[in-house]
Order: structure tokens, then C-alpha cells, then sequence
């Protein structure tokens, strides 16, 4: 039987360096997302599903729930494969901002920066700190914090 290698698309822990940028792809937020999200959430407020409500809001339309956009952003970065078979803990969220509106047909991307590395042997790998900018199709800035997962260290070669 002939031998097949799996390569995971991972980064290690010591393959991450402070500055280190990652674009991810595009996706535009539909009525499907957030009428699904609110069944899924529960949160039926009237910004995310009322449209004749909205009319009469400073926005005049319904806009995305602010965790739903927080979850495609997290879908989004995950697309790009950089801790696939990597990651070993998502840790934490800090200083999450939603600065503006994602509305039905705004289409967003993140780019991801890594602002800090620490080795904790001890775990088999390292913390990772990540700035998440999820920005739309006018590349202004929507929501954005920082990720903090913990990464595998590269496997011993022996």
C-alpha cells in the first residue's frame, strides 16, 4: 500500500512572529445570516429583525448582530488554515470594540496580526496573541480585538 503524508496547514508556535500579517477572504452578510442567527441566539431585537422598525432608527435598517458578524470573522480567520491541527486552546477574547454597523449586502474581511508571542513549554507550545480588524467592502474598520490562543509547539525530530 503506498504511503500518503497528511500535512497539516497549521502553523507552529514557533512559526508565529510579532508582526506577522494574515489577509483573510471576503463574505457578505445576507437576511439568511441574521434571521438565522437570531433563531439560533434568541436575540430577536428589533434593530437585527424588525425592518419597519428600523425606518424609524438614526441607521433606517436592520443591522447585523454584532456576534454574529464576531462569529464570521472567527469563520473567516479560521478559513485561512493557520491553526488547523495547530491550535490547542482558544483562550481568550480582550478589548473587543464594535465601532460600526455591518448592514444586510456589507461584505467583510479581517486582517489578523500577531502582537505577541510567550513560550510556555510546560503546555507544548505557546500563547499567541492575535488583532482581529474585521472591515467592510469600504475597508473601514467594523469591530476589532485581540485573540488569544494557545498554539503546539513543532514535534521533536527524532
Amino acid at each position: 500500500m503506498e504511503s500518503i503524508e497528511i500535512i497539516s496547514r497549521g502553523k507552529y508556535f514557533e512559526e508565529f512572529f510579532v508582526g506577522q500579517k494574515i489577509l483573510t477572504v471576503a463574505r457578505t452578510i445576507t437576511e439568511s445570516d441574521i434571521v438565522n442567527f437570531a433563531g439560533l441566539s434568541g436575540d430577536y431585537t428589533q434593530i437585527h429583525t424588525d425592518a419597519e422598525f428600523c425606518k424609524g432608527t438614526p441607521i433606517g435598517q436592520r443591522i447585523a448582530h454584532g456576534l454574529l458578524v464576531l462569529s464570521i470573522a472567527s469563520g473567516l480567520a479560521i478559513r485561512t488554515g493557520f491553526l488547523e491541527g495547530t491550535v490547542l486552546v482558544f483562550r481568550e477574547i480582550n478589548e473587543w470594540k464594535f465601532t460600526r454597523p455591518v448592514l444586510i449586502g456589507d461584505t467583510v474581511h479581517v486582517i489578523l496580526e500577531v502582537v505577541e508571542t510567550k513560550s510556555l513549554p510546560r503546555l507544548g507550545g505557546g500563547l499567541v496573541n492575535i488583532t482581529l480588524d474585521v472591515r467592510n467592502q469600504r475597508d473601514e474598520t467594523t469591530m476589532k480585538g485581540i485573540w488569544s490562543v494557545l498554539v503546539a509547539s513543532k514535534p521533536s525530530q527524532k
